[in-house]
């Protein structure tokens, strides 16, 4: 009975030890995004963390930073340099600060449709643009996706970009969306997203611009009244990895993370589909106008950009912005 209980006692010693051991193998990965748990970008992180952790026999546990959680996107973007940040999904909009290439994706009217920004991005163009993040200290694994940018407002309903004039409109801190409406006679005011609701609630700014993922998710019928569908950006995001973690990783937890994030924008993209298709209607129900432009109209929006090509042909190369017009 003396010597059973002894064994017992052992057994229970090398269970314990086994699992102390086991969860002190887990490493953390904090994943910070700018959106709520219920946007595409929580979508995309679930599924991320869904594939590495099984893939990896839970190795890694995420923990998820929503909402802004570790602060604005540079701030995370910069914790990644550092190596404070594991990952982060991200708008491009603020990765022209890091690696300029990204901004060709944000020039007004490139991209003709999704399956047009799709092709681009995913193929040989995209890549170029990804193993670029390298020299910033940053693994860029996948190209992530928001959908076309809308105009939102508390002042009048846009027709023309007439309508635009003088009106104060937060932009993402972007040189190309900077220029793009100063040429449409806008006051662009370039602003973190954590800042954005108070200031469309206090009027410092008149209204926004964004796809509709975010305007749904972020509910911003509740402080803007008028949406103008002017599609007039094509906005995608990006999946990143700390360059200091992903030095120490194995080849086999490298090919977990890259496939998760594979499947994570497979179901941002899904996301985005549906958002495209219903959220309109969302946003109507909840009380906000909506005027679409129409294509005579959007042509005028298109004229009105035309000075600001010539920036971006200096910036980006023509033959850049000529090779992504080119793709089917």
């Amino acid at each position: 009975m003396f010597f059973n209980k002894i064994r017992q006692t052992a057994a229970f010693a090398v269970v314990a030890t086994l699992a102390a051991g086991a969860v002190a193998a887990e490493t953390e990965v904090k994943l910070g995004y700018a959106l709520a748990p219920d946007s595409h970008y929580g979508v995309a992180a679930d599924k991320w963390q869904e594939v590495v952790e099984a893939k990896t026999d839970g190795k890694f546990k995420f923990r998820h930073f929503p909402s802004s959680g570790l602060g604005g996107e540079r701030e995370v973007v910069e914790g990644l340099q550092l190596g404070t940040v594991e990952a982060t999904i991200v708008s491009t909009g603020t990765l022209s600060n890091f690696v300029p290439a990204t901004g060709v994706t944000d020039i007004p009217f490139l991209f003709r449709s999704l399956e047009h920004a799709r092709h681009v991005l995913d193929g040989p163009i995209g890549q170029e643009i990804l193993a670029e993040f390298d020299d910033a200290g940053l693994v860029a694994i996948a190209w992530g996706e928001q959908g076309f940018r809308h105009i939102t407002n508390n002042r009048n309903p846009i027709e023309t970009p007439e309508d635009l004039a003088g009106m104060k409109l937060r932009t993402m801190e972007n040189p190309v969306h900077l220029s793009a409406f100063n040429a449409l006679g806008a006051a662009p005011t370039p602003m973190a997203w954590p800042e954005v609701i108070g200031a469309l609630q206090q009027g410092t700014i008149d209204g926004q611009e964004n796809p509709l993922s975010v305007i749904v998710s972020a509910k911003l019928n509740e402080v803007q009244k008028y949406l103008t569908l002017s599609g007039h950006v094509y906005s995608p995001a990006m999946l990143l990895v700390s360059k200091p973690f992903w030095d120490t990783l194995s080849d086999e937890d490298k090919a977990a993370f890259e496939e998760g994030a594979t499947e994570a924008v497979v179901a941002m993209r899904a996301y985005v589909d549906d958002v495209e298709t219903s959220g309109v209607e969302t946003l109507q129900e909840r009380g906000m106008e909506v005027n679409e432009l129409s294509e005579e109209q959007k042509a005028a929006f298109r004229a009105s950009v035309e000075s600001a090509y010539e920036g971006y042909y200096e910036t980006y190369g023509k033959d850049l912005i000529d090779r992504i017009s080119a793709t089917e």
